[in-house]
């Protein structure tokens, strides 16, 4: 398919070139080997705010996938991949490796309603996990006090399978996206989708009998709250399953067509998100414009009076809590007429207020938990009477319970410094929290909120000692002398020798933080004598609201800048040297290591760019893009035009240049990032670089059952995996 000019273009025109060793045949018949596939070039020429850039390889942006053009260039790109990483002397036994690694098992958050527990698990061998359900009666003894002597969650022993989605696909390509147990816990909601393309089909079943009820709405739903009676309940979709930008909200009654649902609302422009929650009494419906990851509109209607009204479509009356203020506004609980809202308003590090929805006029809001200096407040949850605060102190979680006015009741104790999440409903004061850090595994706890005492629930078991390695944090001195937090893991006992070989990785956007988790696959690296890094950049959450916008629009080249810092930071201490340093990142993380092989190709030996965006001249064109215009600026806008080619990868290929070996994967199922990205830069790479295609080459691999990562089987993983890492160890001297 032939995209639509730049609408800005003065004047376009298309030939056909040589370039380099140039052919108009198909490459489908290209023996696979060191050498690359020859790719037909057509340069395009656009002039794009006054600018001419020139493209060979548009014709690689085909939005269809039965291309025979691109797929024949695909394959063959896929061939030679393949060819070169599973030839080398470490990728068998890093398969051997791998497998019981990535087949340790997983508990997910357990959810409670009526009288039964709902969770996810998958052991062993399982391509999705399952979700299971159990009666939710076990509970500890209570003294004379009320209270328990220790929290106990609901027995795993008597768990049922409730969906298991392997045994719907042999092939493991459906997945489980979300799932929700009506209040009463006699129906559960769920979506699944296949291949990895994230396009959510609702269902619903009973839970008694298990069986899948008529219901099933399509268009990439997502699940927006139950009617206290578990008959009907709200969710948004989209309107057009091929337009992204199409979400609508709706009603939809247990056992009614769908085609009836009544309208509550839609999707006004392309760049603002829409989002709906019901409070568990079903009187409130809030509703969310997001604009982008730094703020978002926030409306209150009565749902009630609405469905009193007869549901008029389009006809609920909303209020305004905040329109129009430069902050994020989420809802954490609403307790009758009182909704308890987290805001990065004025409090960059965020904080809780307490909003009267019949009169939620900001003049109105009360502070309950205000702002700290020293750390951020990420979430807050509500818990029978408490409320319990997720805190981030340099990336490392920290759980406070107060009272509904803001009165601190007193920490509750995490097993250590890592990353922590709660799970709880506003009626119980017990519930749950996950763990995790680099070296420990993904654990559950049982908590009583009341004391704040923690017992395990869940533990997989590992083939591994975690305690093996060691893990370190370093504030490294950016470029504008901005302290940028840092994690190094590697194994105990390791003796630097200046050219360890290491793997830094990074993201950096969209207020997404880097908290510690553990990564079992990551353990062949250790033992190898490997050393990994995890970069926390600006443009993440890691230090709130501030933090996010330094590394956004204009100031986009902060993120790049804090990654070199750490780079030159991890050889200037003796951990490694440029050639024996690899970098990491997928999805704005591949962005980042797409820019900072163009732009500082001295520094790197190697790079994965996972499912990227490459081409920022041209990026919002496609898919989903034009909901991360709020974040990165578009080229249609002079002005946001001049700081994307500054820094664009694409753009900024230099021919005779040697830059360091290239991996780059794509799916050719993702509904986010087009896998032209990967495509055009491979083709243009190949094509310019200086380097030796027998020790450094430029790689890609398209999955085409996958998506942008989501969903895809065990053997599929463990093949991506072992590919990965074989090209790392390869690359800094460790594949032998």
């Amino acid at each position: 398919m032939t995209n639509p000019p730049d609408i800005r273009s003065a004047s376009i025109f298309t030939t056909t070139t040589s370039c380099f060793i140039a052919t108009l045949t198909l490459v489908a018949s290209i023996d696979a080997g060191a050498t690359p596939p020859v790719t037909r070039c057509e340069s395009i020429s656009d002039v794009v705010q006054g600018e001419t850039i020139v493209d060979e390889y548009r014709w690689l942006e085909s939005l269809e996938k039965d291309s025979p053009d691109v797929q024949a260039w695909t394959t063959a790109q896929n061939d030679r991949t393949k060819s070169i990483l599973r030839a080398l002397p470490c990728h068998a036994k890093l398969e051997q490796q791998l497998a019981p690694l990535m087949s340790i098992g997983s508990v997910g958050l357990p959810k409670r309603e009526g009288g039964r527990a709902f969770w996810t698990e998958r052991e062993g061998n399982q391509n999705q996990p399952i979700l299971y359900f159990t009666s939710d009666s076990t509970t500890a003894a209570a003294d004379s006090a009320g209270h328990s002597p220790a929290p106990v969650g609901p027995s795993r022993a008597n768990k049922k399978v409730l969906l298991d989605v392997n045994a719907t696909d042999a092939k493991g390509l459906t997945s489980l996206d979300w799932w929700e147990p009506s209040q009463d816990g006699r129906r559960i909601a769920f979506g699944t989708s296949k291949s990895g393309n994230e396009m959510s089909v609702l269902h619903i079943m009973d839970v008694t009998s298990g069986e899948w009820l008529s219901d099933e709405i399509a268009g990439k739903i997502s699940f927006e709250g139950w009617s206290p009676l578990g008959d009907a309940f709200v969710y948004s979709q989209l309107a057009d399953p091929t337009d992204p930008y199409s979400r609508e909200i709706r009603w939809h009654q247990v056992g009614r067509h769908f085609r009836h649902d009544p309208l509550i609302y839609k999707q006004i422009e392309p760049s603002v998100v829409p989002g709906a929650s019901l409070s568990r009494d079903g009187r409130w419906l809030l509703v969310s414009q997001s604009h982008g990851w730094q703020s978002n509109d926030l409306f209150v209607a009565d749902f009630a009076q609405w469905q009193r009204s007869g549901m008029p479509s389009g006809g609920l009356t909303l209020v305004p809590v905040a329109v129009g203020l430069d902050g994020n506004f989420r809802p954490s609980a609403v307790i009758g007429d009182t909704m308890l809202m987290h805001s990065s308003l004025d409090t960059p590090k965020g904080a809780l207020w307490s909003v009267d929805l019949n009169a939620p006029a900001r003049a109105n809001w009360k502070l309950i938990i205000p702002m700290r200096a020293d750390e951020v407040l990420d979430s807050v949850a509500y818990c029978g009477g408490i409320l319990i605060a997720s805190y981030s102190k340099d990336v490392v979680s920290r759980l406070e319970r107060f009272t509904p006015s803001g009165q601190s009741l007193g920490e509750i104790k995490l097993p250590g410094l890592g990353s922590a999440a709660v799970a709880a409903d506003e009626t119980r004061t017990n519930g749950f929290v996950s763990y995790t850090s680099f070296n420990e595994p993904r654990s559950i706890y049982a908590v009583d909120f009341t004391s704040g005492e923690m017992a395990l629930w869940a533990r997989p078991n590992v083939p591994i000692d975690p305690s093996s390695v060691t893990v370190s944090q370093v504030f490294v001195t950016s470029k504008d002398g901005t302290k940028v937090p840092m994690f190094i893991v590697h194994k105990s006992g390791l003796v630097l020798t200046g050219a360890s070989p290491t793997i830094l990785y990074g993201y950096g956007g969209f207020n997404v933080s880097l908290d510690p988790a553990f990564n079992p696959t990551n353990w062949p690296w250790y033992e190898g004598g490997g050393i990994y890094a995890i970069a926390n950049l600006r443009g993440g959450s890691e230090y709130g609201e501030e933090w996010h916008r330094a590394g956004m629009l204009a100031q986009k080249q902060n993120v790049f800048d804090d990654f070199y810092a750490c780079a030159e930071w991890l050889v200037a201490s003796h951990f490694t040297d440029a050639k024996h340093l690899a970098i990491q990142g997928g999805s704005n993380g591949g962005l980042l290591t797409g820019v900072a092989v163009t732009q500082r190709p001295d520094l790197f030996c190697a790079a994965i760019s996972a499912v990227p965006l490459l081409d920022m001249i041209r990026y919002q064109r496609f898919l989903l893009a034009k909901f991360w215009v709020p974040e990165y600026g578009s080229s249609d806008d002079a002005t946001q035009f001049s700081w994307l080619r500054k820094y664009s990868p694409y753009e900024h290929v230099v021919k005779g240049t040697k830059y360091p070996a290239v991996l780059f994967t794509a799916g050719e199922n993702d509904s986010r990032v087009h896998p032209l990205h990967a495509r055009k830069m491979t083709a243009r790479m190949q094509a310019l670089a200086a380097n030796d295609d027998t020790t450094h080459p430029i790689l890609l691999w398209v999955d085409r059952e996958a998506g942008h990562g989501q969903g895809k089987p065990l053997a599929n993983r463990i093949a991506e995996q072992a590919d990965q890492w074989s090209f790392m160890m390869w690359q800094t001297g460790m594949c032998r």
